[in-house]
């Protein structure tokens, strides 16, 4: 049987029927972020089906586009599950995403053109007014627009395209911190210290918070494995 292709079934369906796939997969993205759905839960098609309201093909091409994200993993005789990660697979994950990232700050031409950090700071006082509020899928959304406008200071797409990839891989590893109120604040202004270090046009301060700014969803998730497994 051929592999589904999502992006080119998605391409040939009506409009109405994509945008009904997109607002699917979107909210299944955030239940795995925000730990609604947790590491190898069963995502069945009955359910999805009757949840959404879609076609059993659709959700067919939901849960292939969410496995090519990384974010489910469909299994032999047990159909689709949210993709559960071991402590080493989180361990060389998380340091294949520290080389790509660290990688990427030191590309960046310092100093930033002003027209340029104007647009990823406005793109920050979104994330701020969402963390202030506490509306956690804005935080969420408002983060991934962060850091698409922050890696696309580079100028190099198929390098920001592996960062984003590698980053929706640890949707599944990165519920512990996402719904903390305190980890949200932490990384708002892990956010403000990135805009602070490319004002500044401190290569090694940027670097330092690009590192760091990896590190608590991957201890959370390393401390609830050991927990589970304890």
């Amino acid at each position: 049987m051929n592999a589904i292709d999502p992006s080119a079934s998605r391409a040939a369906a009506p409009a109405a029927s994509r945008d009904a796939l997109q607002a699917a997969i979107e909210t299944l993205e955030e239940d795995i972020v925000f730990g609604r759905l947790h590491p190898r839960q069963r995502l069945t098609e009955d359910e999805l089906m009757a949840r959404f309201g879609l076609k059993r093909h659709v959700v067919r091409q939901v849960l292939a586009e969410l496995e090519q994200l990384g974010v489910v993993e469909r299994r032999r005789n047990v159909g689709a599950v949210v993709r559960a990660y071991t402590a080493r697979e989180v361990s060389e994950l998380y340091a294949l995403r520290e080389v790509l990232e660290v990688h990427a700050a030191g590309l960046i031409a310092l100093p930033v053109p002003p027209a340029r950090l104007a647009a990823l700071i406005a793109v920050q006082r979104e994330h701020d007014e969402a963390v202030a509020d506490g509306d956690a899928p804005r935080v969420f959304r408002s983060n991934q627009r962060f850091h698409r406008e922050f890696f696309a200071l580079m100028d190099n797409a198929v390098l920001a395209q592996a960062i984003e990839e590698y980053a929706r891989r640890t949707h599944p590893i990165r519920f512990g911190t996402l719904t903390s109120p305190a980890w949200r604040e932490r990384s708002r202004q892990e956010h403000w210290a990135m805009i602070q270090a490319l004002r500044e046009g401190n290569r090694q301060a940027l670097a330092a918070v690009c590192r760091e700014h990896l590190l608590p969803s991957r201890d959370a998730y390393l401390a609830a494995e050991a927990a589970r497994l304890g």
